[in-house]
């Protein structure tokens, strides 16, 4: 899967829009939450796009490499 550092920035920023998870931060979605997803198909467009970027790097263990970025982002 491509990804730009904009993509990683959107993770620590964008919010789940809706569901049991509304208001949560993507990179912060459950994994089973992403799993469900995966298996049902993602939402079309970037939102689509992003959860599934936030699913491989919780299943590749990556996810803490953006620990930086989220705290220099306050």
């Amino acid at each position: 899967m491509d990804f730009k550092q904009e993509d990683l920035k959107a993770l620590i920023e964008r919010t789940m829009p809706f569901g049991k998870y509304q208001g949560r931060v993507l990179i912060d979605l459950p994994e089973p939450y992403l799993l469900w997803f995966a298996s049902k198909g993602f939402p079309n467009g970037e939102l689509g796009r992003l959860m599934a970027l936030a699913l491989m790097l919780k299943m590749d263990g990556t996810e803490k490499l953006l620990e930086p970025l989220r705290q220099s982002h306050g």
